[in-house]
């Protein structure tokens, strides 16, 4: 029995991907969240084998979670469960630890392969982005600029986008509030922004935040 734990801030997500895999005899739901910071202490409590994490929450985010997971629970396989194709989130998501990332759109059949797959071990990565994770590793020329941002610069931009304030970020990810001024003001270089605001529209622009999460 593979035991699995649904995170995403929507609870009628969470309730439809459930009832999907009731129907698999050999996966288990035993646990679920609503943002990062409940994740990761459901998965000290409950121990589950694989997480299907949604990555636009409110809070730390499923960047993070997934971060922190990987590296205090290296016996939990994170699955990225997302509406996002586009560069950054794939490769930032593989580097943090994921073992998978299939977007919302994908059948029944394939998020239950993706489950079994990387519950034995395995990388799963949905087609049509694992071929768009090609084409970036092999195209020349200047990367586009969300591309260039690291982890820790892409989580800052969405925390900063969901007006989370510098001490909140600061507290959530360990940081200085120094280092997180920092950090802000280097987005707003690589991005050619001058402001909070104008980071916002970039990110919702991209996809990497939904406008719901603005209210």
């Amino acid at each position: 029995m593979i035991n699995v734990m649904l995170v995403d801030d929507h609870g009628l997500v969470r309730t439809g991907i459930k009832r999907i895999l009731e129907d698999a005899h050999d996966i288990d739901v035993v646990a679920e969240a609503e943002n990062g910071e409940q994740a990761i202490n459901q998965v000290r409590r409950k121990k589950p084998d694989v997480v299907l994490m949604d990555v636009s929450m409110p809070g730390i985010g499923g960047l993070e979670a997934t971060r922190r997971i990987t590296r205090s629970s290296p016996g939990t396989k994170v699955i990225a469960v997302t509406v996002h194709r586009e560069s950054p989130y794939p490769s930032q998501l593989l580097e943090a630890g994921a073992s998978g990332y299939i977007t919302k759109g994908c059948d029944v059949s394939e998020i239950i392969s993706a489950i079994k797959s990387v519950h034995k071990g395995n990388q799963y990565i949905t087609q049509d982005i694992a071929q768009k994770l090609a084409l970036t590793f092999i195209r020349n020329g200047d990367r586009p600029p969300l591309e260039t941002l690291t982890q820790r610069e892409l989580q800052v931009m969405l925390m900063v986008a969901q007006g989370i304030s510098n001490k909140e970020i600061s507290e959530q990810l360990c940081l200085s509030p120094k280092t997180t001024s920092t950090y802000r003001y280097r987005l707003f270089e690589k991005l050619g922004v001058d402001n909070d605001v104008e980071l916002t529209r970039l990110a919702i622009r991209y996809g990497l935040i939904e406008e719901t999460l603005l209210h």
